[in-house]
């Protein structure tokens, strides 16, 4: 048979021992769970890699990870294993509590000289940027230049393919379509020429904005508090147990006295022993903070 006619190679299949593998190593390093039911998602994002490497086995690539001066290579893995869903303004609860009480309340507090005029924000696993952004348009609705407030949005995640989608601010208009008007008029750029069809984060966004990768299962690698907001929406759910109650105490403690962290709509605080009270559906604030919940 000739090389025309040859048929293309079978692609390797991940047998039980090999997922097991990649189980443990992904939730040592990243402290994501992945359940035997993910076995399909493992082989499907990590063949591109070994086709690349020119590997014929999930077992070869487990060695060729785990080897020393590889570690670019585990970053990889890990990107491809990440999961990048979102959308502008997602669980759009938590911004109008945002905008409606959170908000005027601290105005309030700094207008009686009972804070400073400053707020620092963390997007903790910021994907490829929406979230970040949708904060940093309502902090600018709520603080806008020249009101004496001084912003900083921090917007982080493990995968640096979406950090750089996020430092990038760009994304195609079908993605404008939950922000609302005013915002979407105020703060983004619509893309002409070679751009056309995407729109792109102003530069007033972009003042406000900083990044960093930072693995949640590393919390000495973590940014320094306080911060006033932590949004750390939709990632918990993929963490073991002793891994998710680790990452929320420490984003607890990294809490300002007067701030809010925010959990996903399909996440809670069960089973975590945290010193937070709950002030409206999945947000909480330091327990010695007293406000009403809204």
């Amino acid at each position: 048979m000739s090389d025309f006619t040859r048929p293309p190679a079978a692609p390797p299949v991940l047998t039980s021992r090999e997922l097991a593998l990649f189980q443990a190593l992904v939730e040592r390093e990243a402290g994501i769970h992945l359940s035997q039911a993910k076995d399909a998602l493992v082989a499907n994002r990590l063949s591109r890699r070994l086709r690349e490497l020119g590997l014929t086995s999930f077992g070869a690539y487990y060695t060729y990870v785990t080897e020393r001066g590889h570690e670019a290579e585990k970053v990889r893995m890990l990107d491809s294993l990440c999961t990048h869903e979102t959308a502008f303004f997602r669980e759009p609860q938590h911004f109008e509590l945002l905008r409606e009480r959170i908000f005027p309340d601290w105005i309030a507090q700094a207008q009686a000289g009972r804070r400073a005029r400053s707020l620092r924000v963390w997007s903790a696993a910021c994907s490829t940027g929406e979230e970040p952004y949708s904060l940093a348009m309502s902090l600018l609705e709520a603080f806008p230049r020249g009101s004496g407030w001084s912003l900083e949005v921090l917007a982080t995640d493990l995968s640096t393919w979406a950090l750089a989608r996020t430092q990038e601010g760009l994304w195609g208009l079908e993605r404008a379509a939950t922000i609302p008007q005013p915002l979407l008029r105020a703060y983004m750029l619509k893309g002409v020429r070679t751009q056309e069809g995407m729109m792109k984060a102003g530069p007033e966004l972009r003042a406000l904005m900083r990044y960093a990768r930072v693995n949640l299962n590393a919390p000495g690698e973590w940014p320094p508090g306080p911060f006033d907001l932590i949004f750390c929406r939709n990632v918990l759910i993929y963490f073991g147990a002793e891994a998710r109650s680790r990452v929320i105490g420490g984003m607890v403690q990294r809490l300002a006295p007067t701030g809010y962290f925010f959990l996903g709509h399909a996440e809670s605080l069960i089973g975590v022993d945290v010193d937070v009270r709950s002030v409206s559906a999945n947000v909480y604030t330091p327990r010695g903070w007293v406000t009403a919940r809204y």
